[in-house]
């Protein structure tokens, strides 16, 4: 009986393989970029050169596709037109792990996904909304998600992060 015992809590600690180590990626991932505050928005710049800002996050839809609002004259609109790849960091609130997705950005200017993107408390920030208010759209490609409180964890040996990739079963 200990045998057995010992054998299923030694299968407990491998990873999950297929869609269900997928399925629990994509839930952990939800549930860390949703409690999350901000997210890094990382772009690149004219020279080649990484920028990073805070962005405030807003809900991922179900297929990941994840959307911020900005203003048009801001530099991130132009790096997104000049390179549209991008990388969104999320830190779990409890700092043990966190949430990279890369992915393709595009600037809209729709009125529709505007006001249901649209948050009360930008106005402040957005005094002319119909002027200085757009939106970023990241559509992924693949996401990493570490979480030692969710037990999610590298490859012991090369420290490879679970991923999960759009587009795919």
């Amino acid at each position: 009986m200990k045998l057995i015992y010992l054998l299923i809590s030694f299968l407990a600690l491998l990873p999950l393989k297929g869609a269900s180590q997928d399925k629990d990626l994509r839930n952990a991932a939800k549930e860390m970029i949703t409690s999350a505050r901000t997210c890094a928005l990382i772009t690149i710049d004219k020279e080649g050169c990484p920028r990073v800002r805070a962005m405030e996050t807003l809900i991922p839809e179900n297929d990941f596709i994840i959307w911020f609002g900005t203003n048009p004259k801001s530099r991130k609109v132009e790096q997104i037109k000049n390179n549209p790849n991008v990388t969104l960091y999320y830190l779990d609130m409890d700092e043990s792990g966190y949430v990279m997705v890369y992915g393709k950005a595009e600037i809209i200017d729709d009125k529709k996904a505007k006001e249901t993107h649209w948050k009360e408390e930008w106005k402040a920030f957005y005094p002319n909304k119909s002027q200085d208010y757009i939106l970023i759209k990241v559509t992924p490609a693949w996401m990493e998600v570490v979480s030692n409180s969710r037990g999610i964890y590298g490859d012991s040996v090369t420290w490879e992060v679970p991923r999960v990739v759009f587009g795919s079963k």
